[in-house]
């Protein structure tokens, strides 16, 4: 387990951001800790051959997947993903032993690169109310709140049963033209 000394101790060259294979699908789960989401990791796989979604990952040399983010490019919301200039991210975690060294910043602002060469001007996401640190990581970050949502959702577990999730959360937004490629 790592231990947060305020350096970090893996080089850029450890660490690789890429898009998630099928074969990382069971390393989300995060040691059963998201296995109810397996099917909903599947269908988002599914969803990245059509362009509808972009699944990133966080891998680091010798340890294997340490983060994920997820970018849904259209949604019949089309507050949240347009198609053409507002995407949504979502689902970004870094596991806990590997958070304060800097790799969600890069993961982040990675995604922001691509998302801006893709000609995306807006990106929206959704922060818990109750997530106070994530919120400021994306304060910090240039991500401004812009509204509320009720948050409430539904997924189709690893057993087959409807899930569904409440999570009171704030609008958050950012937009990327005005503050070009960011350095990771």
């Amino acid at each position: 387990m790592a231990i947060n000394s305020g350096l970090n101790p893996w080089a850029s060259e450890q660490l690789c951001i890429r898009h998630l294979v099928r074969e990382d699908l069971k390393a989300l789960e995060w040691n059963d800790q998201y296995t109810q989401f397996r099917r909903l990791y599947k269908d988002i796989f599914h969803s990245t051959r059509d362009g509808r979604a972009i699944m990133w990952v966080v891998e680091l040399q010798g340890i294997g997947v340490i983060g994920q983010l997820f970018v849904q490019l259209s949604s019949t919301r089309h507050d949240l993903a347009d198609g053409l200039n507002r995407a949504y991210i979502y689902a970004f975690r870094i596991q806990p032993p590997y958070r304060g060294f800097g790799v969600g910043s890069k993961l982040l602002h990675f995604s922001e690169n691509d998302l801006l060469k893709r000609r995306f001007r807006w990106i929206t996401l959704n922060v818990g109310k109750d997530n106070s640190a994530a919120r400021r990581f994306y304060e910090r970050n240039g991500y401004r709140i812009s509204g509320e949502e009720e948050g409430e959702w539904s997924f189709i577990d690893n057993f087959g049963l409807r899930q569904v999730v409440h999570e009171p959360s704030w609008r958050m937004e950012k937009d990327i033209l005005q503050v070009g490629i960011v350095n990771n």
